[in-house]
C-alpha cells in the first residue's frame, strides 16, 4: 500500500542521497523516534492505565514482533481486552 507518489518518492530518496552521511543518520534517528512516539500513542489509546512497563512491552511487540516483546517481558500480557 502506498501514500506516496512515485515522483515524489524519488524527490525524497534524491534529497535523502544530496545530505551528508551525518544529516541522513540524524534523520533516521528522528523517523525513528516518530514510530516509537506512534506505536506508545497507540498503546496508550487503547489501555490509558497500562503501567509503563506494560506500555514498552506492549510497544517493543509491535516494533520488533510478539515473540522479542515475551522474551524482554514474559510476565506481560501484550494484548489488550
Amino acid at each position: 500500500m502506498r501514500d506516496t507518489s512515485q515522483r515524489a518518492q524519488e524527490r525524497y530518496y534524491e534529497l535523502l542521497r544530496a545530505q551528508a552521511p551525518a544529516a541522513r543518520l540524524a534523520t533516521a534517528v528522528r523517523l525513528s523516534s516518530v514510530v516509537r512516539e506512534l506505536a506508545e500513542a497507540g498503546v496508550r489509546s487503547a489501555d490509558p492505565d497500562a503501567p509503563p512497563h506494560v506500555v514498552r512491552a506492549r510497544v517493543a511487540s509491535r516494533l520488533y514482533g510478539p515473540e522479542i516483546a515475551l522474551r524482554l517481558f514474559p510476565s506481560v500480557k501484550l494484548d489488550v481486552g
